[in-house]
């Protein structure tokens, strides 16, 4: 059992300081987002929730700054981190609804931040479980990095756009059980079968033809594993991807969900043309 609470010392932002370390193994010092940076930002609208065990040691965090998108002030989150020994029991999860009522606080309905594509369990948390959808591709936009759990492959990624007042928000952050997929999902067409392999699923370099309303792109499980065992893979991986979401996303589509099937060794993305209209994940029934 977890306590979460705002942070609001020096104290406090040095702990987030020494787990950003041990959360992403940085070992360079640029990396990581210092105690100074931390405490100026949420005493000016920033928000930073620390996740404490029963004897009082932080086990997890989440930080975010304000912005502004088109003129809309909201809320950039930057950095969520969990300690490696409190994994696997849905703190990021708590954390993450925890920064919902702290936005709503300050009369905030939108907050956004960068996640990896091709990492399948952070999709279905920020799909499945929030109610994101995602309308940006950043090619490298953090460029080199010192953490292990990044090296090998560019850093693309993908912006989140929370919408934490929208009904579909609502009713993922309500549901009890799995997303269940209608009839008009599971039949649409998937822009990139993947090919079974020994370990993981190989990529194929997709079919950017296609014009359904709704489409399916593949991603594998185990990523972060890849990266590190088969990084020539994992640069497939990435590079056929990239040029997928660049083009459907270039074509006004919109990513609105995602499916995560472990047995098969892969997720997919539900990508959403509704000709020029935003449509609701509210199509996919949960």
């Amino acid at each position: 059992m977890y306590t979460i609470r705002p942070l609001t010392t020096l104290h406090d932002c040095r702990e987030v300081a020494r787990l950003e370390k041990v959360v992403w193994g940085y070992t360079d010092a640029e990396d990581v987002v210092p105690p100074p940076v931390l405490i100026v930002s949420i005493k000016r609208g920033g928000i930073l929730l620390g996740a404490f065990d029963a004897a009082g040691a932080m086990k997890g965090f989440v930080y975010s700054m304000p912005g502004l998108k088109d003129r809309r002030p909201m809320q950039w989150s930057h950095m969520l981190g969990v300690a490696p020994e409190a994994r696997n029991a849905g703190l990021g999860v708590q954390l993450k609804v925890a920064q919902r009522p702290a936005t709503r606080e300050m009369g905030l309905d939108l907050i956004e931040w960068t996640y990896d594509p091709l990492q399948a369990l952070n999709a279905h948390l920020n799909f499945a479980r929030l109610g994101v959808v995602v309308e940006e591709y950043e090619e490298n936009i953090y460029g080199d990095s010192s953490s292990p759990l990044h090296r090998g492959t560019p850093t693309d990624r993908f912006v989140a756009e929370w919408n934490i007042l929208e009904a579909h928000v609502e009713r993922r952050l309500a549901a009890a059980g799995p997303v269940i997929r209608d009839q008009s999902v599971a039949s649409a067409p998937v822009v990139n079968p993947s090919e079974d392999g020994k370990e993981w699923v190989r990529p194929t370099p997709g079919n950017l033809t296609l014009t359904g309303r709704r489409l399916l792109v593949e991603i594998p499980t185990g990523f972060a594993e890849m990266q590190q065992r088969d990084p020539g893979l994992a640069l497939d991986w990435r590079l056929a991807t990239r040029a997928i979401f660049q083009h459907y996303l270039r074509r006004n589509y919109r990513v609105v969900d995602f499916f995560l099937s472990r047995e098969a060794k892969r997720g997919q993305y539900l990508l959403s043309s509704a000709g020029g209209r935003r449509e609701s994940p509210s199509a996919v029934r949960t």
